[in-house]
């Protein structure tokens, strides 16, 4: 008895040993893809500040006639620069960022599933530079004129610091090129068995309130203005609520086929 109690501790141990290098195998790997990620957004920061007076002059000849940029302390050419290394970083590295990502989570997925999720890397960087678009073109000269005229109203000449400008500017349409990545992360995270999009369906009205209270904070307070960004958010999430749904039911229907899926009991 003594024998048989001491084999099982020792078989327990050994299986506990083999979760717990299980997991620092798979913590060390995503670990070192992170690291690369790091070392890619380092090139590209520098890359994106040798570049980045190039990148200024573009965006300048972009903004209004009528706007002066003017400098209050030494350091805000440097800081615009560093600013614009970032976010230019940041558009680089973001697909490369999904590309490990999808290469960790790789050796669980069958030759179809990797085959496919490998589509949502370069998509996600079109979805981001077109979320920024959307956000530079459209609705920040629709902000700034509402600004502007805000401070015609009250009589104050406008002199606008290039640091403080281009920091607005980057918190305004940085976020909205992350927003645009929904539909890969709810295609990804379905395909990789974490979001279960009928949970997302039932909850629909808390996401259109988020969406809501969102628009009408980085917006002026009028109708058209929370419309031009409400609506395609919404527009937005609904796409990406359909493709998750459509993806988690080929993926369903592909379990029942192969026999995986657990039959349900029926009373006789």
């Amino acid at each position: 008895m003594r024998r048989l109690t001491r084999r099982r501790e020792v078989q327990d141990r050994k299986k506990n040993k083999e979760k717990e290098m299980y997991w620092i195998d798979h913590y060390a790997e995503l670990r070192r893809r992170l690291i690369r990620v790091l070392i890619v957004f380092l090139f590209c920061f520098i890359a994106g500040f040798v570049f980045s007076e190039q990148i200024v002059r573009w965006l300048k000849a972009g903004a209004p006639a009528d706007l002066d940029w003017h400098v209050f302390s030494p350091t805000d050419a440097l800081w615009v620069w560093v600013q614009i290394a970032f976010i230019t970083s940041l558009v680089v590295v973001l697909p490369y960022f999904f590309f490990e990502m999808w290469a960790f989570a790789a050796p669980g997925l069958n030759a179809r599933e990797r085959r496919v999720t490998l589509q949502y890397v370069p998509l996600s960087a079109l979805l981001f530079v077109f979320g920024i678009g959307f956000a530079y073109c459209v609705l920040f000269p629709m902000i700034l004129r509402f600004l502007q005229s805000l401070a015609a109203r009250i009589g104050a000449n406008e002199v606008y610091g290039v640091a403080q400008y281009f920091k607005f500017m980057f918190g305004f349409i940085l976020p909205f090129g992350l927003l645009f990545e929904m539909p890969v992360v709810m295609l990804f995270l379905t395909r990789l068995g974490i979001l279960n999009p009928n949970v997302v369906r039932k909850t629909r009205k808390y996401a259109y309130l988020l969406l809501v209270i969102l628009a009408t904070m980085i917006t002026p307070p009028d109708l058209i203005s929370d419309l031009v960004v409400t609506v395609p958010l919404f527009l937005l999430f609904e796409v990406s609520l359909w493709l998750s749904m459509r993806t988690y039911r080929k993926m369903e229907r592909k379990r029942l086929l192969e026999g995986q899926e657990v039959p349900e009991n029926h009373d006789a």
